[in-house]
């Protein structure tokens, strides 16, 4: 682990058969794993209706530490950088 507060979280708000989300969350992983932070996905078709009608044509959203960080793709990059 190089640097990560483990108190930091990402959460992603995706959806079942959504190939960008499988890619996000396959990056989230790796990063979550690496650094020792924990992860959360969310699907959108379950959430409040002002959530969905904010973030539907942005997914995947991934977050961190609840503040907006990305949308439609992640950047592994950057995701590390604001965990560290």
């Amino acid at each position: 682990m190089s640097g990560a507060d483990p108190a930091h979280r990402i959460t992603m708000i995706g959806k079942p058969g959504c190939h960008l989300c499988d890619e996000a969350l396959r990056i989230i992983e790796r990063v979550a794993a690496d650094l020792g932070v924990s992860y959360d996905v969310r699907d959108i078709t379950e959430a409040p209706p002002e959530e969905r009608d904010e973030y539907w044509e942005k997914i995947p959203v991934t977050f961190v530490d609840g503040k907006p960080h990305d949308f439609w793709r992640v950047s592994e990059k950057r995701l590390r950088a604001a965990l560290t």
